[in-house]
């Protein structure tokens, strides 16, 4: 039994550690992604997790795949595309060390999986079902995020998001806000000061404000 699986983005990220003369920064690479980072959370504290997404059949990819799997979590749901580079995010700072974020990702590994590449076997074994937003601004991993959320409900799982509100990966801000398809979908649901009073998907409407993961 797995306790929690997750389906979203796995990403770098390029975080600025300094910059020289001109202006350019030196850039630390990780592993990003929130619902990676959650599963290895989790799995610090002693759950079953497995992962669903997709990454490039690149060097980044790789190295994604090695970090989740050292971190205990399951990667058998982890699709390499050859055709496609990983999700590169890159963080600069301001002045009062606010993160301002790009991204290489036009388009990236995490916004091409499909819904016939969805492990389903891992959503069968899942106690609670956990989805990021990330993956949501593009096609085909829309479809294959809401199919998976409503084949996880079929089966009568526990389902939890994250939204992770990155406005330059969507079209508009109108777009963001209006794509409500998801609404009623999310058992509990966390999101930051910042995200409050924008949520994409309309993923808090009428929701109770609950811890998100008590009792797992």
């Amino acid at each position: 039994m797995i306790d929690v699986v997750a389906l979203g983005e796995l990403l770098i990220d390029f975080a600025a550690k300094s910059e020289d003369s001109a202006g350019y920064p030196t850039m630390a690479a990780n592993p990003g992604g929130a619902p990676g980072n959650f599963l290895a959370a989790l799995n610090a504290c002693g759950k079953k997790t497995a992962f669903i997404g997709k990454v490039g059949a690149d060097a980044f990819g790789r190295l994604l795949l090695k970090t989740l799997k050292s971190s205990g979590i399951e990667t058998v749901g982890i699709v390499e595309d050859p055709d496609v580079f990983t999700t590169l995010a890159f963080v600069t700072f301001d002045e009062n060390g606010d993160r301002s974020f790009s991204f290489a990702r036009k388009p990236g590994a995490d916004t091409q999986l499909h819904w016939d590449e969805v492990d389903l076997h891992l959503i069968d074994e899942a106690r609670v079902f956990h989805f990021g937003t990330l993956s949501l601004t593009d096609e085909p991993a829309r479809t294959a995020i809401r199919q998976a959320i409503a084949y996880a409900k079929s089966k009568g799982k526990l389902i939890t998001c994250d939204p992770n509100l990155r406005e330059p990966l969507w079209k508009s801000a109108d777009e963001a806000k209006s794509a409500d398809a998801l609404e009623p979908c999310a058992d509990r649901c966390c999101k930051n000061q910042r995200q409050r009073g924008f949520v994409p998907l309309g993923l808090y409407a009428g929701r109770r404000r609950r811890p998100a993961f008590a009792g797992v």
